[in-house]
This record gives C-alpha cells, structure tokens and sequence, in this order.
C-alpha cells in the first residue's frame, strides 16, 4: 500500500502568502523626522490646523484682508471649504477685520506717500475689500486735506522744475499729481496756485475746474 505524502506549504505559497493577507495590515511608514499630527517639515498635518497656522503667521505685524488670506491659503492646497470656516472664525473674534483694514490704509497711505481717495480706492479693491468698505474709509478723506497734501507734494517738486518753460513745468507737475490719484482739474489748481506764488504769469490759462 502506497502512503501518500502530504506536503506542507512551503514558506510564502498558499493562498494569500504573496499579498500580506496572512499577517496584519501595516500603516503608511512615516517619513524622517515625521510625528503623529505632523508632517516631516513640521507643519501641523490636519488642513484646519494648517491653515489657522499660515494665517496667524501672516497676521504677525501686519493686517491682512480676507481675500490675501485666502489666496494664501489657496496657494498652500488648503481646501476652500476648510479655508472659508477658518477665515470666518477669525473674522468673528476680531483677527480679520476688512474695514479697520481700509482705514489704516487710507489714514497710512495718504500721510506716508499722498495718495488721492482715487488711488486708494484702486488699490484696496486689488487687496480684495468690499466696495462699501472702500467707499467709507476714503469718504474719512476730507476734501480739503486732500487738496492740502496736494499742495505740500507739488511745494516739495517746483524746485525742481525752475528754468523749464511754464507750461512744461504744468504738465510736469500736474501728472505726478495725476499718477497719484488727483483729478485733473484739482491738479492743474494746485499747481497753477504754486506757479503763481513764484511769480509766474498764469492769466492765459483761463479758469481750471474738473
């Protein structure tokens, strides 16, 4: 009588034996110097941590509109629905405040390199502010401040234009005004005023109204 041999699996046949299902499932390895909640660079690596991270570490020193913040966190694939709630959460304990951001801008931007309501209000609209926002903070612009800082810049350049023509030194004066956001009938005012004060004849120029 013939005895059958029975053969054992070797090690690594038998069903399962080449894909793992024979032991237990394994996590992803971590990489070097990665940590549970952290990635490798250290980043916290739940989205919402991350983003509250970017936009505290932008916040440091200096304000920020919503919009900067949230092309920010675009930029670093936080998902937008993430980014929204983190966004919110700020605006409502204060961290993100668009109009305080438009009224320091105005008050800075005009004093530090005296800019017209017009130019300013370009330029927050760039920074994503919400039209109403920009239209309250230059409103805070008086008038005749504007008119005074345009002034004061043109008093600060007419040095600079003697011995050129009269109307050369106009136009000269009269577009930087223009490229800082004056409209030109205040700018051709301003300087006419100032070129009068030198002594230069300005009665061929007629009236200068917006």
């Amino acid at each position: 009588m013939t005895r059958r041999t029975q053969w054992a699996p070797a090690a690594g046949d038998g069903p399962g034996s080449g894909d793992g299902a024979s032991r237990p499932p394994r996590g992803r390895r971590r990489e070097p110097g990665e940590t549970a909640g952290r990635t490798a660079s250290g980043a916290p690596a739940d989205p919402a941590e991350r983003a509250r991270a970017i936009c505290l570490r932008l916040l440091t020193g200096t304000a920020r509109t919503r919009k900067q913040l949230a092309e920010a966190l675009a930029k670093r694939d936080i998902p937008e629905e993430i980014a929204d709630q983190v966004l919110s959460r700020f605006e409502e304990v204060g961290l993100i405040d668009d109009a305080a951001f438009a009224a320091a801008w105005v008050e800075s931007r005009h004093h530090g390199r005296g800019l017209a309501r017009r130019a300013l209000a370009g330029e927050l609209r760039t920074k994503g502010v919400d039209p109403a926002l920009i239209d309250e903070a230059v409103e805070r612009l008086d008038p005749d401040q504007e008119r005074a800082t345009a002034r004061e810049l043109v008093d600060r350049r007419l040095r600079g234009t003697r011995g050129l023509d009269r109307d050369k030194r106009l136009r000269r004066l009269a577009g930087m005004l223009a490229r800082k956001g004056y409209s030109q009938g205040l700018a051709l005012r301003v300087v006419r005023e100032a070129l009068e004060a030198e002594g230069e004849d300005t009665d061929d120029l007629g009236d200068l109204d917006d």
